[in-house]
C-alpha cells in the first residue's frame, strides 16, 4: 500500500507543478474563471460568433447555389375569323432552370468553407483584443489601488513624525517653524492620498462596468514578476504562430484566391434548360418540348474576372503588410517585457538605498544631529523612489503577460483551448 501511495504522489507531481506554475492562476490577475466568463460574455466576442453562424448559413446558401426553378404559365384566347367557331381557349405551362457548369459547385463550397474559417479565426482575435482590454484595465486599476497604498503609507509616516514634532515643540526641544513644516507635509500628502483613492475608485468602477462577472480583490497581492526566458526568437515565432489578426489576414487572402478562380468560372455562362406542355386550339394541338438557352458572354464577365484577380493580389498585399508589422510587434512586445524587468530591478534597489537613507535621515533628526527639512526632503524622495519602483514592478508584471497572452500562453484565445469559449452563440 505504501508503494501504491508513493507511485500515485510521484505521479501527480507534474501536474501538481503545472497548476502551480500556470500564470492564468498567479496571485496579481483575475481568477481564470472569472476571466473566462468575462470572455465569453464580451460583446466583441459574441458578435464574432454571430458571424460565425453568418458564415455557416451562408456557405449553405453556396452549396445550393443561386439558379432556382422557374414556372412559367400563359393563359390565352385564340381568335381565327376563317373558321366559323374561331375562339379557342389555349394555355401553356413549363418549368425551367439554369445548371451550374462542373467544377463552380465545388468552387463555391470552398468558398463558404473559407468564409467559415475566416469567421472562427476573426473570433479568436476578438477574443484576444477583449483579453488585451482586460488585461490593461486590470494593471490600470492595480497602479492607481498601489499608488493609493504608497500614500496611505507616507501619510501614516508623516504623521508620526508630526506626533514626534508636536511632543518635541511641547516640551521645548524644537521650534515652532518645525510642526508648521510638518503639519504642511502632512496636510499635502492627505491631499495627494485624497486623489490617489479618487482615481483608484474611478479605475475600479471602470472595471465594474466593463466586467460586470469580475470581483475585485481587497488586498492587493505584491508578486515580484520571473524574468523572461531570454530567447527572442522562440517568442517571435510563438507569437506569430499563433497571431490572429495574421490568421485572419491568410484566410482572406485565400478566399479572394477562390473568388478569383470563381470568378474566372463564371466567364462560362450556365446554361438553362426546361420543359414545357401547351395546349392551342382549344385541344386540337397538344405541345410537348424542351428549351435550352445559354447567355452569350461579354465584357462585363471579363471584367469581374479581372477584379477579383486585382482583388486577390491586394489581399496577398495585406498579408504581406500584416505579417511584417505583426513581426515587429512581438519582437517588440519581448523587448518591452525585458527591458520593463530590467528597469523594475533598478528601481527596487534605488527605492530600497533611498529608504535605507531616509531612515538614517530620521534618526539622525531623532539625536539632534540634523534638520526636520532634511529629514522630510529624504522622505519624500523615498517615497517617490518606492511609487517608482511600484509602478515598475507592475509594468514588469504586465508586459510579461502581455508577451504570454500574444503566445497564447495566459489565457485561452481559440475555440479549441477550452471548453468554455467553444460556445459563441
Amino acid at each position: 500500500m505504501t508503494h501504491w501511495l508513493l507511485a500515485l504522489v510521484l505521479a501527480a507531481l507534474p501536474l501538481m507543478a503545472t497548476a502551480a506554475d500556470n500564470p492564468a492562476d498567479a496571485a496579481d490577475l483575475p481568477p481564470r474563471a472569472q476571466v473566462l466568463e468575462v470572455l465569453s460574455s464580451s460583446p466583441l466576442v459574441r458578435a464574432a460568433g454571430s458571424v460565425i453562424e453568418a458564415e455557416e448559413a451562408r456557405s449553405r446558401r453556396l452549396a445550393a447555389g443561386t439558379h432556382e426553378w422557374t414556372v412559367r404559365l400563359t393563359d390565352q384566347r385564340r381568335t381565327v375569323r376563317a373558321t366559323p367557331d374561331g375562339r379557342f381557349n389555349e394555355w401553356n405551362v413549363g418549368v425551367e432552370r439554369a445548371l451550374r457548369l462542373p467544377g463552380k459547385g465545388e468552387l463555391d463550397r470552398q468558398l463558404g468553407a473559407a468564409g467559415i474559417a475566416s469567421a472562427q479565426i476573426s473570433r479568436g482575435d476578438a477574443l484576444h483584443e477583449a483579453s488585451r482590454m482586460l488585461l490593461s484595465g486590470w494593471f490600470e486599476w492595480l497602479r492607481e489601488r498601489a499608488a493609493a497604498e504608497q500614500w496611505s503609507r507616507q501619510r501614516d509616516i508623516l504623521a508620526r513624525q508630526a506626533q514626534v514634532v508636536g511632543r518635541r515643540v511641547e516640551l521645548g526641544d524644537a521650534p515652532r517653524l518645525e510642526r508648521l513644516q510638518a503639519d504642511a507635509a502632512l496636510a499635502q500628502a492627505d491631499a495627494q492620498l485624497a486623489q490617489a483613492l479618487g482615481r483608484a475608485e474611478v479605475a475600479a468602477e471602470q472595471l465594474r462596468r466593463l466586467y460586470p462577472a469580475l470581483s475585485l480583490p481587497t488586498q492587493l497581492a505584491d508578486v515580484a514578476p520571473p524574468a523572461v526566458e531570454p530567447d527572442a526568437g522562440n517568442w517571435v515565432n510563438a507569437i506569430l504562430e499563433h497571431n490572429h489578426e495574421l490568421g485572419v489576414a491568410r484566410s482572406e487572402s485565400a478566399r479572394a484566391r477562390i473568388q478569383a478562380t470563381r470568378a474566372d468560372a463564371e466567364r462560362r455562362p450556365d446554361p438553362s434548360v426546361g420543359v414545357h406542355m401547351a395546349n392551342d386550339r382549344g385541344g386540337e394541338e397538344r405541345i410537348v418540348g424542351l428549351t435550352l438557352s445559354i447567355p452569350l458572354p461579354g465584357e462585363g464577365r471579363r471584367a469581374d474576372a479581372d477584379m477579383a484577380v486585382a482583388s486577390a493580389q491586394a489581399s496577398a498585399h495585406r498579408e504581406a503588410g500584416v505579417l511584417r508589422r505583426v513581426e515587429a510587434e512581438a519582437a517588440t512586445v519581448y523587448r518591452r517585457a525585458t527591458a520593463a524587468h530590467a528597469g523594475w530591478q533598478s528601481q527596487k534597489l534605488a527605492a530600497e538605498a533611498l529608504g535605507h537613507s531616509a531612515d538614517l535621515t530620521e534618526r539622525a533628526w531623532q539625536l539632534g544631529e540634523g534638520s526636520l527639512t532634511d529629514t522630510l526632503a529624504a522622505r519624500r524622495l523615498a517615497h517617490e523612489a518606492r511609487l517608482a519602483a511600484r509602478f515598475a514592478q507592475l509594468d514588469a508584471s504586465e508586459a510579461r503577460y502581455r508577451l504570454l497572452l500574444d503566445a497564447h500562453r495566459l489565457w485561452p484565445l481559440d475555440t479549441d483551448d477550452d471548453d468554455d469559449s467553444h460556445d459563441h452563440h
